[in-house]
């Protein structure tokens, strides 16, 4: 009987040291003070807060981008609304280019004559030329993108895009 073991007996010594412990088992291995854990500890925390700070600082940029880009597209918005609400007599299409005017404090109108088509002194205080897009929001145009959309390149150029789009 003493050769047999009992398999639900105690292990014995010579198992217990290839355990995996977390100290030094042996006299050559390194030894593994507290205060070198504490400082690998702390150097761990210091890099995790760098990478950590990282992320958040390009998630706070993405984020004031974000605001940017909507208090722009609410401004545009408004513009959009505020010209829709200016009086028209006519039926507005979208990629062509019209005028703006103010007749007394509030009383916007749109025309299709630019301000040089009424040989330069228009009816009313010109507001600026707009371009309606398929989208149905107004484009500001300057002197250039007005001329350019009423020459007859200009013309096919908006109507191949209102083709393809």
């Amino acid at each position: 009987m003493a050769l047999e073991e009992d398999p639900k007996a105690a292990p014995s010594a010579e198992l217990t040291t290839t355990r995996a412990v977390p100290y030094p088992t042996s006299r050559l291995a390194a030894r593994i003070d507290l205060v070198d854990m504490a400082q690998e500890i702390e150097r761990a925390d210091q890099a995790l807060g760098m990478v950590v700070g990282g992320k958040l600082e390009v998630i706070r940029d993405q984020m004031r981008a974000l605001q940017e880009e909507a208090r722009r597209l609410l401004d545009e918005a408004r513009t959009s609304a505020r010209l829709h609400r200016a009086h028209c007599s006519f039926r507005k299409i979208p990629g062509r280019v019209y005028h703006l005017y103010r007749r007394g404090e509030d009383d916007l109108y749109f025309s299709m004559l630019s301000p040089q088509e009424w040989g330069g002194s228009p009816p009313h205080a010109f507001e600026g030329s707009y371009r309606l897009e398929v989208d149905m929001s107004w484009t500001p145009m300057n002197g250039a993108n007005v001329e350019r959309d009423r020459t007859p390149e200009g013309r096919a150029l908006v109507q191949k895009l209102l083709q393809e789009g």
